[in-house]
């Protein structure tokens, strides 16, 4: 442990004086939780929406059952002209037209971000070792020198 490391008693860590290595040291901490946890939430909600649509189609299955079961004991006919079917039939070809391209407009639009956050990362790479550059710089510049 270094000299500015000290191991805390009660939460068995290092304990830092320093203030940036208390800084990094509980920024990394926080961030290796959020890290575990991203993939635990994904899978939760990803499961979710699934059982979301799993119970949305068996609801509207059992309607239809119930539905067809009451019309035909009912004795009332269940045929539609051929033009209604091609209509019901068209509508729907073009909601799922629809639904597929707003999902592919929307991965789109997540790899844009995706690569937008990369390109701000690599930014801020570079623009703090041009910062750190900079200062010094500036710190060599005010410098005494010393003549020889």
């Amino acid at each position: 442990m270094s000299k500015t490391e000290m191991l805390s008693e009660k939460t068995n860590k290092p304990e830092t004086k320093e203030i940036y290595a208390a800084y990094r040291q509980n920024v990394n901490r926080y961030f290796e939780e959020v890290e575990k946890n991203v993939t635990q939430c994904m899978e939760a909600v990803s499961q979710l929406q699934q059982e979301f649509v799993l119970t949305c189609k068996n609801a509207l299955d059992n309607t239809m059952v119930f539905q067809q079961e009451m019309i035909t004991k009912s004795g009332m006919g269940s045929n539609l002209p051929q033009s209604y079917l091609k209509s019901i039939n068209d509508a729907t070809d073009e909601f799922v037209k629809t639904t597929s391209l707003q999902n592919k407009a929307m991965i789109t639009a997540i790899d844009a971000t995706r690569q937008n956050i990369r390109t701000f990362h690599d930014n801020l790479k570079a623009f703090t070792s041009m910062d750190t550059s900079i200062i010094q710089s500036w710190f060599s510049a005010w410098k005494p020198t010393r003549n020889p």
